[in-house]
């Protein structure tokens, strides 16, 4: 979610209401201060999301590709060392304070932006025991995957809400909802059963839901743990969510706010990751845009402002700081001296300078830099607005390639609440972890390790 996604999304949002778009302010840039992160990791120039969560999560930038360990791991590397590497994410340091802790994703729960809430492994791909990619020399070598990690190690947390049933269950078992689907899991574990049973050794009150009445009927109070795992593989997007005759998925705002609605019955608070009395959040908008796919990225983008907005209603602005980050930008573009109020993700119509392309054509307001809408041979012909409008339209891209990448730029960090204005200027990446542990008192600026902390605060 680069500054191109926000200035798109923005105008695409104002453009629903039946605006010109360009004069739209959205609920993240009502917030009260601002500041860029650099998202470089210490190997890469433009980095992927498993290095990215573990910054702003932890605080520590790491390699590409891994997640929850410093850079003094290898990728891929499964070794007992891997435990002299790893490092604590906020969340950890929140429920170690004694806050309640959740996650809310339209991703598999085991993607690499929610793992990096919990897990810490040396390839975020290390989703589940499939034999392949993660197998049984992967666990005689010291690693484990994501998945277990979640139910064997992470059991404290109070609610999760995402995707990614098909990390959990067995190859020989069906899916819930999506009957001709299966598990992946190849080590005889079905980690849903294996996580019922952990509760109940705990004497924990708990709740598996995978279908959105049981969803809807989850109360404050009712359950000490709550494991929504609401689709087979990434939860639907949300323009194909509503086009459904029957909406058997929740929204992202309906997520996170019934998060919001079970973490907050604790007095000491809480810390609530969503992507997309502490809340920090960023949107699932990234799958769209490696698609090329511009109309159900800004749309996704919609989705997720609706939910800072009403995060921005339901919690106490006195004591709980909101956070809104990208983990990284894309290869997105928006150019062509349009005219104003010219519909985002049509063609190019200018006031004063041309419409059409050196050799004679239309093209879009919106492209890609690389991407699959990478033209193989020049196109010689017009592009018209019933393609460019359409749910599954690829922009065009000037490199061709099956998958478009991240961008290497600074991203924006909106924050509102106690202790925002830490956010100013251009920061690392990994201070946004330090900067929300320090606005609590958690993690490093626990009472125990930072004493002066509360008296800073003021608290």
């Amino acid at each position: 979610m680069g500054i191109t996604t926000i200035t798109a999304g923005r105008i695409l949002k104002g453009q629903l209401k039946g605006n010109n778009g360009e004069e739209e302010i959205t609920n993240m840039e009502s917030m009260d201060n601002v500041a860029l992160s650099k998202t470089y990791g210490i190997d890469s120039q433009t980095t992927d999301s498993a290095a990215t969560a573990t910054a702003y999560l932890t605080g520590v930038k790491t390699r590409v590709g891994m997640i929850g360990l410093s850079g003094q791991a290898k990728i891929r590397e499964c070794s007992p060392e891997l435990e002299n590497y790893k490092v604590k994410s906020i969340l950890k340091w929140a429920k170690e304070a004694g806050k309640s802790v959740g996650i809310v994703t339209t991703t598999r729960i085991t993607h690499a932006t929610p793992a990096g809430t919990y897990a810490h492994t040396s390839y975020r791909n290390f989703e589940t025991f499939d034999g392949k990619i993660f197998n049984l020399t992967s666990q005689l070598n010291g690693c484990k995957d994501i998945a277990a990690q979640l139910i064997d190690d992470n059991s404290y947390i109070d609610v999760i809400f995402g995707g990614g049933r098909r990390k959990f269950l067995r190859k020989e078992d069906r899916d819930y909802h999506e009957w001709n689907k299966t598990g992946e899991r190849v080590d005889n574990r079905n980690l849903i059963n294996d996580w019922h049973e952990k509760m109940e050794r705990m004497n924990k009150t708990h709740k598996f839901v995978w279908n959105i009445s049981d969803f809807k009927n989850l109360k404050p109070n009712q359950y000490d743990h709550v494991l929504g795992i609401l689709a087979w593989d990434h939860m639907k997007y949300e323009i194909d969510r509503v086009a459904q005759e029957y909406i058997d998925e929740p929204s992202i705002s309906e997520m996170t706010e019934k998060a919001i609605e079970l973490l907050s019955t604790n007095p000491n608070g809480f810390f609530l990751l969503v992507e997309g009395k502490y809340l920090f959040i960023r949107g699932r908008i990234d799958l769209a845009h490696h698609d090329s796919n511009a109309k159900r990225a800004l749309e996704e983008f919609v989705a997720l402002d609706e939910a800072i907005g009403l995060a921005n209603k339901i919690v106490d602005p006195e004591d709980t700081l909101v956070v809104v980050t990208a983990d990284h930008s894309h290869e997105f573009n928006i150019g062509g001296y349009s005219k104003r109020g010219n519909p985002i993700l049509g063609l190019v119509r200018s006031v004063e300078y041309g419409e059409l392309s050196s050799d004679g054509y239309t093209f879009t307001s919106l492209s890609y830099g690389n991407g699959p809408g990478g033209l193989k041979e020049i196109r010689k012909r017009n592009l018209t607005e019933k393609e460019t409008f359409g749910i599954d339209y690829h922009q065009e891209s000037a490199v061709f390639m099956e998958y478009e990448t991240h961008g290497g730029e600074d991203v924006a960090i909106f924050a509102k609440g106690p202790m925002s204005h830490l956010f100013d200027g251009t920061v690392e990446q990994s201070f946004i972890a330090y900067a929300m542990a320090y606005a609590s008192c958690i993690g490093p600026f626990d009472r125990n390790f930072y004493p002066l902390c509360e008296f800073e605060r003021g608290t």
